[in-house]
């Protein structure tokens, strides 16, 4: 059987192919289409009990990083405090300024420990993070400096943490875990223990979850998240 990796279609750049979303007319009666790029890219979509494997595209993304309980450490909360305002002001810049408005994109995280048997023992003082927001490709430095001054004169904390950059994952396994964080576990089993192993495959990155839904907001039980796991092969 050809691997799975060897079986991934090239795609056509999902930033020439026409945009997603809906159309409106702004204030000046300009017809304006807001982009949701959840609809555009395949990387934001995933099924719940299935595994898939895909390519994901570079991206850019708002990032900073972070150590600690996501449940009790404060910088977790302010790190997030610090992401959207920027991202707002990057939207509203993009869509006054260049007339291409879009749906500010989900929060996502990168998840990693210098010793990674804290995750199997719950020593969640000792995890480590990147918070991220992705940007579309039109966005660049010069406007995310802005950005960050606007959010400066609102004197929102840890805006001295916040970064603009590239990440490229390349191919990739995920899958929508519908529920709590807690119950990620036997998932997150599954994929490494069956799946990849039975497919050739090996991890090769930080664990990436994309939360469709604002935890902030909505029980534990109706969260839905995408977990993604960047891979390599690792047949002989």
């Amino acid at each position: 059987m050809e691997p799975l990796l060897q079986r991934l279609q090239s795609r056509t750049s999902y930033w020439t192919r026409p945009p997603g979303g809906g159309e409106y007319r702004d204030d000046k009666g300009t017809s304006v289409t807001k982009i949701d790029f959840k609809r555009e890219l395949d990387s934001y979509k995933a099924k719940r009990g299935e595994f898939q494997v895909l390519r994901v595209p570079t991206l850019q993304y708002l990032m900073i990083d972070g150590h600690g309980d996501p449940n009790t450490d404060p910088s977790f909360a302010e790190a997030i405090g610090a992401l959207y305002p920027v991202a707002y002001a990057l939207k509203f810049a993009s869509k006054v300024g260049l007339g291409r408005d879009y749906v500010v994109m989900p929060l996502e995280g990168l998840w990693w420990a210098d010793d990674m048997t804290v995750f199997a023992s719950g020593d969640r003082a000792r995890w480590r993070w990147t918070l991220m927001i992705m940007q579309p490709e039109w966005t660049d430095p010069a406007m995310v400096d802005d950005a960050l001054a606007k959010a400066a004169t609102k004197d929102v904390p840890g805006l001295d943490g916040v970064r603009f950059e590239s990440l490229e994952e390349g191919n990739c396994v995920q899958t929508l875990h519908f529920g709590s964080f807690a119950d990620e576990a036997p998932v997150l089993r599954r994929l490494h223990d069956d799946f990849l192993p039975a497919n050739g495959l090996g991890p090769a990155g930080r664990h990436h979850e994309i939360y469709l839904s604002d935890f902030r907001r909505t029980a534990p039980e109706y969260l839905r998240t995408i977990l993604r796991q960047p891979v390599e092969s690792r047949r002989a």
